[in-house]
C-alpha cells in the first residue's frame, strides 16, 4: 500500500537525520551543489506543494479527464524517477539552508501526519479532479501522492552522494 512505502521512506529520512550532526547538515560537495541540510528543505517544501494539489485534487473535479505525459505515465509505471541527475526549476537555486536539526524534524513530523492524514483521505475514493505538474502535465490525487514518495526516495541517491563527501571529508 501507497502509505506504507510513504511511511518507509519518510522513517529513512527520520532516522538519517537523527544521526547527523548540524555542522554536516551544512556541509556543501561543491559550492553548486546543495548540502544535506538544502535537500531536506526542498525535500519539506515541495512536499508540502504535492500535498496542497492532492487536497485541491479532493476537493474538485477540475480536469479530471486530463491525462499526464508519455514520461510521466512512464515514470508512474516504475513507480520511480530516472537514475539521473534532473535539473530542477531555477528557484531551486534559491533553496535556504535550515535553521536548525530540530526545526527540520519538526517539519518532517508535521508533513508525516499530513501525508497519513492525506492516505486515509485517498483510501476513501474521494479521489476527483487534477492538477497542472510543471513539466509532466496532470496528476490525480493518487498521483500527486505517489510523486511525492517517488520524489523522496530520487532523493535517496543525492543523500547517498553527500554522504560520501561527507565521509571523504571526516575520514568516518
Amino acid at each position: 500500500m501507497l502509505i506504507d512505502d510513504f511511511n518507509h521512506t519518510l522513517e529513512i529520512w527520520i532516522k538519517e537525520l537523527e544521526r547527523v550532526n548540524f555542522i554536516k547538515l551544512y556541509a556543501k560537495p561543491s559550492p553548486a551543489s546543495w548540502s544535506l541540510g538544502q535537500v531536506y528543505m526542498h525535500l519539506i517544501e515541495s512536499t508540502d506543494y504535492f500535498m496542497d494539489q492532492v487536497n485541491i485534487c479532493l476537493a474538485s473535479a477540475d480536469h479530471a479527464m486530463e491525462e499526464m505525459t508519455p514520461e510521466g505515465k512512464l515514470m508512474f509505471n516504475r513507480n520511480e524517477f530516472p537514475d539521473e541527475l534532473i535539473e530542477g526549476p531555477p528557484t531551486n537555486a534559491a533553496t535556504p539552508q535550515p535553521e536548525s536539526k530540530e526545526t527540520l524534524m519538526r517539519s518532517l513530523l508535521n508533513l508525516k501526519a499530513e501525508i497519513n492524514n492525506a492516505g486515509r483521505l485517498l483510501s476513501k475514493n474521494l479521489n476527483k479532479g487534477k492538477t497542472k505538474h510543471p513539466g509532466l502535465n496532470y496528476f490525480s490525487a493518487d498521483e500527486w501522492f505517489q510523486f511525492a514518495e517517488m520524489h523522496f526516495r530520487h532523493h535517496l541517491r543525492q543523500k547517498n552522494r553527500i554522504d560520501e563527501f561527507l565521509k571523504n571529508q571526516t575520514g568516518s
